[in-house]
């Protein structure tokens, strides 16, 4: 039962990231501390899908000095380790990083305008003019 659970830890870890994640999405007010918890999430669920593709003992796909690659890379596919979700999710980390920057500049351009980045005071600004604020 011990041997399971340890063989299974890392996806423990990943679950325990993603919690800490969806809670500084959801919960926290500050508007950074969303954007953090929404790049933790997302970096848990990349480590997931990579560590889903891994094999233990499997070779990379790359086949050398076979003159009939299909023959044999069908005849031993088994031993391969399957290059699709590290590929994926390298699409994900540009994807993700494309996010968190346009999402840093749109920070800036809400803290230029309304001078706070707490979610609560920035609804409260948009609703009362600019003579309110302080």
């Amino acid at each position: 039962m011990i041997e399971l659970l340890l063989g299974k830890i890392n996806y423990y870890i990943y679950i325990f990231l993603m919690m800490i994640g969806f809670y500084a999405m959801m919960g926290k007010k500050n508007l950074v501390k969303k954007l953090i918890g929404m790049n933790i999430f997302q970096w848990s669920i990349i480590l997931f899908f990579v560590s889903l593709g891994a094999k233990k003992g499997g070779k990379i796909p790359i086949v050398e000095g076979v003159a009939d690659h299909s023959a044999h890379i069908v005849s031993h596919a088994i031993e391969y380790v399957n290059p699709l979700p590290h590929v994926l999710m390298l699409t994900a980390i540009v994807v993700g990083v494309g996010t968190t920057g346009v999402a840093l500049a749109l920070l800036l351009m809400i803290y230029k305008k309304y001078k706070t980045l707490e979610e609560d005071e920035i609804l409260r600004r948009m609703i009362l003019p600019p003579s309110m604020w302080e």
